[in-house]
């Protein structure tokens, strides 16, 4: 008999200064007793990548298969998608006119892994694990070694992937 396993809590932001500008991701994670922080900053990409991207990065994180996920995001770009069947729509129709299809594709793949529920929650309302993905989000994108955002700039060459 498999061995059960606690359900792991997924927090997620993403920021970007300009929309395009520089942007970065914050991803905690929660799973009994255990936290794990995540993120990196990117020179060109949109507020929408990043807080997909901190999801995608959250999900593939996770070390098991078939694992409860709870994620929870002020992103009603991303929990809409999701909840409100919108990914559904737009696989039907090929990602017709869609951007960030490269994100979408990916997170597609890695949720079928696992058994996700997505809970929107107001940003900046002083949550502790939003803040502080917020805060992750913000310092990645100025640091230093900034990443190239390479599905951003395919999409805007319009090569949208």
């Amino acid at each position: 008999m498999e061995q059960s396993r606690p359900p792991i809590f997924l927090y997620t932001d993403g920021a970007a200064s300009g929309n395009p500008g520089p942007g970065g991701y914050g991803v905690v994670l929660c799973c009994g007793g255990l936290r794990k922080e995540m993120s990196e900053g990117f020179r060109l990409t949109t507020n929408n990548r990043m807080e997909l991207l901190a999801v995608v990065k959250g999900l593939e994180a996770i070390r098991w298969d078939n694992a409860e996920v709870h994620v929870w995001s002020d992103s009603s770009y991303v929990v809409k998608a999701v909840n409100e069947g919108w990914l559904e729509n737009w696989k039907r129709t090929g990602f017709a006119k869609k951007k960030n299809v490269d994100l979408w594709l990916r997170f597609d793949a890695v949720s079928r892994r696992h058994r996700v529920s997505f809970h929107w929650l107001k940003g900046h309302a002083g949550h502790p694990e939003n803040e502080r993905c917020d805060a992750l989000a913000v310092a990645a994108y100025h640091g230093e070694n900034l990443r190239e955002d390479t599905g951003y700039v395919t999409e805007t060459q319009g090569l949208n992937i």
